[in-house]
C-alpha cells in the first residue's frame, strides 16, 4: 500500500474560506492526501486566498517566493511539490497568476475547487491548469461528504454554507465580481449536512454566507425559506446546541429573523451585523443603500425581542471622500450602539470595483490616525462588555484543552473564550461557569458544581441598550 500524500493548506481572511478549506481536505481525501501543518513535508500545498483586505495580491505573490524555495528544496530531496491556488485572489486574477508565478500549477476560484482532482491531473499532463468559471452546477452537491473521523478530528464547532454570493455592489466590495451573484442552498441538503455533523459530535453550529440573511432556499414543502424559518427548523433536530449565523446585511433582516431571536434559546444572541460607516454620505457613496438611521432601527428590532443581544460589526475607515465630520458621524454611531467587538479597516481600492475610480482619496497619516481613534473606542467598549460578565453565570460551551495544563477552554454565548480547571470529559458540554477574572480578551471562570444560581445578563448593560 502506498504512503499518504500530504497537503498543506493555509487559508486567508474569512469565514467561508475556513470551510472550503475543510472542504478542499474533504475533496482531496480520497485521492490519497492527508494534512500536515508544515509546508516542508508537503506534497501538495493550496493558498486558499482572499481579496478583501489591503494588499491581499501582494501577499500571495509574496507567499508564491517562498513556496518556490520549498519546492527547490524537495526537489533536491528527490520529491515533487504541487502548488494551487485557491479562492478569491485565483478567481480575480487567475490569468495573471499563471504569468507571473510558474510555481504555481493550479490556479482555481471558490466555485470550482470540486474540481480539483482533476485540475491536478490536467497539471500533471499538460504542466499547469486553471478554472476560474462560473459552474451552473451547484458545487455542494458535487463535493464528498466528510468521513465522520474528520468531522470528529475538527471540533465541537463547525461551519455550514448556506448561501453564496452577493447582489448588493457596494462600491468597495469584489465579493460579487469573486463569488458571484446570490445563491441559496436547499432547505434538505443544509439539514443533511446539520444532521451528519451532530451524529458525529457537533454541538454548534454557524450557518455561512456572504449575505447570509438574504437566505431564500427551496425548501422540502415547495416554499422558498427565509433563514429565520431556516433556523426553527434547525433548532429541531437533536444534538444542537447552540446556532449562529453570519454575516449578515442590515437591509436583509427581516420579521422572520427577530421572531428566531426572541423565540429560540439555541440560537445566541449575539449578531455580527456590519454598518461601515456612520455618515449618511459615505454610506451613499458607498452603495450601502442603508442610513445611519435605518442601523438604528435595525439594532432596537433585535433589542426589543431580546434584550440580552449584543453586537460586532464592520468599519472602513477613510473611504474617499470621507471628511473628519464624516468619521465622527462613525464614532457617534459606535457610541450610541454600544458593541462588543468590531473590524475595522483602513479602505484600500480593490481593482474593478467602482470606489477604486474614486479621486478623493484621504490621505494615508489621516486613515492611521482615523484608524487608531476608532479602534480605541471600540477596544474600549470590548473592554467593558467582557468586564461587565465578571461576577455572572454564565453557559459555557467546552470545545478543547487550553494550553495552560489542567485548563479546559469554552465559549460563551458571546464568543469570548471563557476557561476552567476541569478534566477533558467536559469537552462538548454546555456547563454553567462563575466568571471570576479577565485576562487580556479571556474569563476565568470556576464550574458551578451547586444548584446554579440564576443566569445573569450583563450584555444590555453594556452595549448601548
Amino acid at each position: 500500500m502506498s504512503s499518504p500524500r500530504k497537503l498543506h493548506i493555509k487559508s486567508y481572511g474569512c469565514q467561508m474560506n475556513v470551510y472550503d478549506a475543510q472542504r478542499m481536505v474533504d475533496t482531496l481525501a480520497p485521492e490519497g492526501f492527508v494534512e500536515t501543518d508544515s509546508v516542508g513535508d508537503a506534497d501538495l500545498v493550496i493558498l486558499n486566498t482572499c481579496h478583501i483586505r489591503e494588499k491581499a495580491s501582494e501577499k500571495v505573490y509574496s507567499e508564491l517566493g517562498r513556496l518556490r524555495v520549498a519546492r527547490e528544496e524537495a526537489a533536491t530531496h528527490g520529491r515533487d511539490m504541487n502548488v494551487v491556488v485557491a479562492g478569491c485572489v485565483a478567481q480575480a486574477e487567475g490569468d495573471e497568476i499563471i504569468r507571473r508565478a510558474p510555481v504555481v500549477d493550479v490556479v482555481v476560484g471558490p466555485q470550482s475547487y470540486h474540481n480539483l482532482p482533476q485540475l491536478l491531473a490536467r497539471a500533471r499532463n499538460e504542466g499547469r491548469a486553471i478554472d476560474t468559471e462560473f459552474p451552473v452546477e451547484d458545487k455542494f452537491t458535487l463535493l464528498p461528504q466528510p468521513k465522520p473521523e474528520m468531522i470528529r478530528a475538527r471540533g465541537v464547532s463547525a461551519f455550514v454554507t448556506v448561501q453564496e454570493g452577493c447582489d448588493k455592489f457596494c462600491t468597495f466590495c469584489v465579493v460579487p465580481y469573486t463569488r458571484g451573484a446570490e445563491v441559496s442552498r436547499p432547505v434538505a441538503r443544509i439539514l443533511d449536512d446539520v444532521q451528519r455533523l451532530t451524529e458525529n459530535g457537533v454541538r454548534e453550529i454557524t450557518l455561512i454566507g456572504q449575505n447570509v440573511n438574504a437566505y431564500h432556499g427551496d425548501g422540502p414543502d415547495g416554499q422558498t425559506w427565509s433563514l429565520g424559518r431556516l433556523l426553527y427548523r434547525l433548532a429541531e433536530i437533536p444534538g444542537v446546541a447552540r446556532i449562529r449565523y453570519s454575516t449578515s446585511h442590515p437591509r436583509d433582516v427581516d420579521d422572520d429573523l427577530i421572531a428566531a431571536h426572541r423565540d429560540l434559546p439555541e440560537l445566541m444572541p449575539f449578531v455580527h451585523l456590519p454598518v461601515q460607516s456612520g455618515s449618511d454620505r459615505i454610506l451613499a457613496a458607498m452603495n450601502r443603500k442603508h442610513t445611519a438611521d435605518d442601523y438604528h432601527r435595525v439594532i432596537e428590532r433585535f433589542r426589543s425581542a431580546r434584550q440580552d443581544i449584543a453586537f460586532s460589526s464592520d468599519f472602513i475607515v477613510g473611504f474617499p471622500g470621507e471628511t473628519e465630520e464624516d468619521f465622527k458621524a462613525t464614532l457617534a454611531l459606535v457610541r450610541q450602539i454600544g458593541y462588543a467587538g468590531a473590524y475595522s479597516f483602513k479602505y484600500s481600492p480593490r481593482p474593478g470595483t467602482p470606489a477604486a475610480d474614486m479621486q478623493e482619496m484621504v490621505a494615508p497619516a489621516t486613515m492611521d490616525e482615523r484608524l487608531a481613534r476608532l479602534q480605541e473606542l471600540i477596544d474600549s467598549q470590548q473592554h467593558a462588555f467582557n468586564r461587565a460578565a465578571i461576577g455572572t453565570t454564565v453557559d459555557v460551551l467546552f470545545e478543547r484543552a487550553a494550553r495552560n495544563e489542567g485548563q479546559i477552554v469554552g465559549r460563551t454565548a458571546y464568543l469570548q473564550p471563557a476557561h476552567v480547571m476541569a478534566s477533558e470529559d467536559i469537552i462538548g458540554q454546555v456547563l454553567p461557569v462563575t466568571l471570576d477574572s479577565l485576562e487580556r480578551y479571556s474569563l476565568l471562570g470556576r464550574l458551578v458544581t451547586a444548584a446554579p444560581p440564576a443566569r445573569t445578563s450583563f450584555a444590555s448593560a453594556t452595549t448601548g441598550a
